[in-house]
């Protein structure tokens, strides 16, 4: 097995070493010297740019950098990596390729948050009622929600506007609190949250966020400096509704193309009472706009 493994291994390489330089030659006759301040010269035979320009601007040796695009089994860092996909202006997916040609491990450069989205999104959440559905980004700020899991989150009834569900679970009266088994769900989700800090550590958004949290939160607090990591997944939660009582849901996270660190995060009934308690709520819901709405 171990000789099959070590064999896969090298036939792998050897396959992406020649896509590398044939992807490294293709960017690099695509980059003109007027795209990076460099005076056109002379007797130019091909596009772009020439080896030893690149490795100039990247700060490599020349050697070095015709090996890498040569294909040949040299080591590369991710900090040279960057100086190339720099120099070579590659967007975001480009440079990822880069990196796993490379057979280096890919880290995704920090972005700001989604804050918003777009009405084709809204418009599949508002699709999935009854169902509750919402967007998250990374740090559980809801970017979306339908009328089915604002009534589920919120005790006194839909609301309007974004907010947070890590704020509105830690700061709400236990009482008050949605979830019924409170003390084993609170732990995962800021688990959650801490495993997509660690790409944020230092920004002063999350750090105040964090901050304002744990002062907000003792819980909150102590449970962040239990140093907990957990990746969103599949799970079933328990929730209570002033008008129909428990509901038992399957929360299911889907990632949103084109959104990094987003996710539509679904809540599924788990057995037939909660599958007739949500369709009730829908029905109340809807009987309520009708008698504010009535036709004309």
């Amino acid at each position: 097995m171990g000789d099959v493994t070590m064999g896969t291994t090298r036939g792998t390489a050897q396959r992406r070493r020649p896509e590398l330089a044939a992807f490294l030659r293709s960017r690099r006759a695509r980059v003109t010297p007027a795209d990076v301040g460099m005076p056109p010269g002379l007797r130019r035979r091909t596009p772009g740019l020439r080896r030893e320009e690149v490795a100039q601007l990247s700060g490599v040796g020349v050697t070095w950098y015709t090996w890498l695009e040569q294909g040949r089994p040299i080591n590369a860092s991710p900090q040279v990596l960057d100086a190339v996909a720099r120099t070579l202006r590659l967007d975001a997916p480009e440079r990822e390729h880069l990196y796993h040609l490379a057979e280096v491990p890919y880290s995704p450069a920090p972005e700001a948050l989604a804050q918003s989205v777009g009405p084709e999104i809204q418009g599949i959440i508002d699709a999935l009622d009854p169902r509750p559905a919402v967007v998250y980004n990374s740090r559980y700020d809801v970017l979306a929600a339908n009328c089915a899991y604002r009534e589920l989150f919120y005790r006194d009834g839909p609301e309007e506007g974004a907010g947070n569900a890590m704020w509105t679970l830690f700061t709400v009266d236990e009482r008050d609190c949605p979830l019924v088994f409170r003390d084993q769900e609170l732990p995962v989700m800021v688990a959650t949250l801490r495993a997509a800090y660690g790409v944020h550590a230092g920004e002063p958004a999350w750090e105040d966020f964090i901050r304002r949290l744990s002062a907000a939160s003792p819980l909150f607090a102590r449970l962040w400096a239990s140093g907990d990591v957990a990746q969103p997944g599949r799970r079933v939660k328990v929730f209570r509704h002033v008008d129909v009582g428990e509901l038992r849901m399957t929360s299911l996270s889907l990632s949103v193309n084109g959104m990094p660190e987003c996710r539509i995060v679904v809540y599924t009934p788990d057995d037939e009472e909660t599958a007739r308690r949500t369709a009730l709520l829908r029905e109340r819901r809807e009987s309520v706009w009708a008698t504010r709405n009535p036709a004309p």
